[in-house]
């Protein structure tokens, strides 16, 4: 077997043990939401997947593979650049930029940054709380570096590493993190694809910077005692929002024309229920597309779930140059729901 699958294999079974031991330390009826650091992780990216409901570990074949499966890249001939933007709740901003080049027999390298930013906002404290005058932002950045092979004409497996950070302020954390995906065709179903990953497997982050450090007395008694000594406040440590994923996909229909594909994802995290993604696109001689799709069924509390998109891509539009644009609208439920947008080049 080759040490690229046996890694594979390995690091996905220890994803699975991972995240069910730590689901294992609390109630079956208590749910760990809100129990780790860097959650923008956990915002899914791309207008494709979220038209399909976030059902796309399975079918990832394109530059947003490099968030929702690493393996996928290693399927694009060609050079592939996308840039996705969110208009993310609470007037937040969600934006990705992914590249993938493909290095012939070698494999293939991508590249993908992954940005939440927000407005500035106002200092507010208990003396003053209409403002101090001064003004605060904060934001999340991930960066990775992805490496994917084929290892037959059926299997590919796929590696991110990157670096993770959160700032507010005058603090900040950071983090490092791996993400791996398999992806395996079969001959059932008309060639039925199995996808797995293990997302955001990596070192916990806590916050550090200028503003938790104080300045404190050794004996607040004595008034003869220093009242200037420095200290610094230690902040609690949180993990990572570990994710395992499984997802299958296959064309319900598949003629000259046009195709009808069906996908799956089964969902296992460590800061929430289990959950399962459901979604289907159907294509026009791959040039049209509409999609539609429900994510996070049989999780309790779920806001929404419903989305649906379309897309346009035009194949070969100067000799190897196609170009693509999709759109999706997914409902938040009492939140906001969002619109995403996403630009495509293939040369």
């Amino acid at each position: 077997m080759n040490i690229l699958t046996r890694l594979a294999c390995s690091l996905l079974l220890l994803a699975w043990g991972v995240t069910g031991s730590s689901s294992q330390t609390v109630a079956s009826d208590v749910s760990k939401s809100g129990t780790t650091a860097a959650t923008f992780l956990e915002i899914p990216v791309g207008a494709t997947a979220i038209g399909m409901g976030s059902a796309y570990v399975s079918v990832a074949d394109d530059a947003t593979s490099l968030y929702w499966n690493p393996s996928g890249i290693a399927s694009i001939p060609q050079y592939n650049f996308m840039a996705v933007h969110t208009n993310w709740i609470a007037d937040t901003k969600f934006d990705f930029g992914g590249l993938v080049l493909p290095i012939g027999d070698i494999g293939t390298l991508g590249f993908g940054v992954t940005i939440l930013s927000m407005g500035d906002m106002k200092v507010r404290t208990v003396d003053q709380p209409e403002g101090t005058g001064e003004y605060f932002s904060a934001g999340d950045l991930a960066v990775g570096l992805t490496y994917a092979r084929k290892l037959s004409d059926r299997f590919a497996v796929g590696f991110t590493g990157k670096y993770i950070q959160e700032t507010i302020w005058h603090e900040q954390a950071s983090a490092f993190a791996l993400d791996i995906g398999t992806s395996f065709r079969t001959d059932l179903f008309g060639g039925m694809m199995i996808g797995a990953t293990l997302s955001n497997f990596g070192t916990p982050m806590q916050m550090s910077g200028r503003d938790t450090r104080q300045f404190i007395s050794v004996d607040p008694a004595n008034s003869g005692s220093n009242f200037q000594v420095p200290s610094d406040i230690e902040m609690d440590s949180w993990n990572l929002p570990l994710l395992f994923q499984i997802g299958v996909s296959t064309n319900v229909v598949k003629q000259e024309n046009y195709r009808w594909t069906v996908a799956v994802d089964a969902l296992h995290p460590n800061d929430n229920y289990e959950s399962m993604n459901m979604g289907a696109e159907f294509a026009y001689q791959e040039e049209l597309f509409i999609r539609g799709g429900y994510e996070s069924l049989f999780l309790p509390d779920a806001e929404g779930g419903f989305s649906f998109g379309f897309g346009v891509n035009t194949n070969n539009v100067s000799g190897n140059l196609g170009l693509s644009f999709e759109y999706a609208y997914r409902n938040m439920g009492r939140l906001d729901n969002t619109h995403t947008f996403s630009m495509g080049i293939a040369f």
